[in-house]
């Protein structure tokens, strides 16, 4: 059945590196999970302390080894794709997202030491934050 579905377009495929796909059970694993992915990436979209296109590279990542189907979706889709896109081509990250990013998990942040949670907790997340800000800042700009 997969040999009917046409693979992506050139411009929107995966590095030229091929990969096996996963068979049996395996496969719908990384089939059930790409549409978690997926849905935590649309919800991540909407809410500020939960990055939204982290899962939606995640879920291109499972579906490229598990059904071109749904990784040729996700690529093409008018909304959800062109992160997915601008990640593969070149590891960029859009600058209104690198923004939005740094901003909701400062906000996060504060709203965990406004709730009062232990230092120990607040170092650890703040660890996290910073070096997942760094990172996306020094990822170039789609």
């Amino acid at each position: 059945m997969s040999d009917m579905i046409p693979p992506p377009p050139a411009s929107l495929a995966r590095p030229a590196l091929r990969t096996r796909f996963a068979s049996g059970p395996l496969r719908w694993v990384m089939i059930g999970l790409g549409w978690l992915c997926v849905a935590l990436g649309i919800i991540g979209i909407f809410t500020p302390m939960m990055p939204g296109t982290v899962f939606l590279i995640i879920a291109a990542w499972l579906f490229s080894r598990s059904s071109p189907r749904f990784e040729t979706w996700l690529v093409t889709h008018r909304r959800l794709g062109p992160s997915v896109v601008a990640w593969r081509r070149n590891g960029a990250v859009p600058r209104w997202a690198k923004i939005f990013a740094v901003v909701s998990m400062a906000f996060s942040f504060g709203l965990l030491v406004v709730m009062g949670l232990p230092v120990l907790v607040l170092a650890g997340t703040a660890a996290c934050f910073v070096g997942v800000a760094a990172y996306l800042i020094s990822r170039p700009s789609a």
